[in-house]
């Protein structure tokens, strides 16, 4: 496998010509958590109080959304943050999204998605979803598949920044580090291995 540059500091690099684009690039790990709770707490709203769903239901919904969103962190970090196109275009575009990541993981404003970018594929997956459910299902599975995102995003950046004293953070951590250290063709769970486990693209594979 190619060796690749890794910064070993907190450094940052430049992505952009022109200072807005620089800045809408980067973002404080804390931004997301604005953003997202409340839109979570409405759709939960919602669900209950307006379309009424039962409790039963609203469970039920809340496990489907979470495990659907590590599904999805899985596909998009594995499939397409890491798809390189051979074209210097492609590659450009693959360092802008995810390979600035790997050669800078510790930068502090690039461990969490930029709102420049999650609202947008925030609103087509709801747009998607709304394809399938309707009404409280559709507020409750969404509701859910936020919040896992938002425990992507959070685990993410703690797994870069913070020491865990706990078994399962430690293992996670683990995991995450041998993606970036080790072989970043194996790991892309990063809130959870499951998916990795399943596929067979964990570490401990045989």
């Amino acid at each position: 496998m190619k060796k690749q540059y890794v910064s070993t500091s907190q450094e940052s690099v430049r992505m952009f010509r022109y200072g807005w684009m620089e800045a809408l690039s980067k973002v404080h790990f804390t931004v997301p958590l604005y953003i997202y709770m409340p839109v979570i707490f409405f759709l939960i709203w919602r669900a209950l109080f307006v379309a009424q769903l039962s409790l039963p239901a609203f469970l039920g919904y809340v496990v489907a959304g979470l495990l659907f969103w590590t599904l999805t962190e899985y596909v998009l970090h594995r499939f397409v943050f890491h798809f390189e196109p051979k074209a210097a275009w492609g590659q450009r575009l693959h360092f802008i999204f995810h390979g600035v990541h790997h050669d800078y993981p510790n930068d502090a404003k690039r461990l969490v998605m930029p709102p420049s970018a999650s609202i947008p594929m925030a609103a087509a997956l709801y747009l998607l979803f709304s394809l399938v459910l309707s009404g409280g299902p559709l507020y409750t599975f969404f509701a859910a598949f936020l919040t896992g995102y938002l425990c992507y995003d959070m685990a993410h950046y703690a797994l870069h920044h913070a020491n865990f004293k706990s078994a399962f953070w430690k293992n996670l951590k683990k995991h995450h580090m041998q993606h970036h250290y080790a072989d970043a063709t194996r790991g892309y769970g990063v809130s959870s291995a499951l998916w990795d486990k399943i596929f067979n693209s964990d570490f401990n594979r045989q």
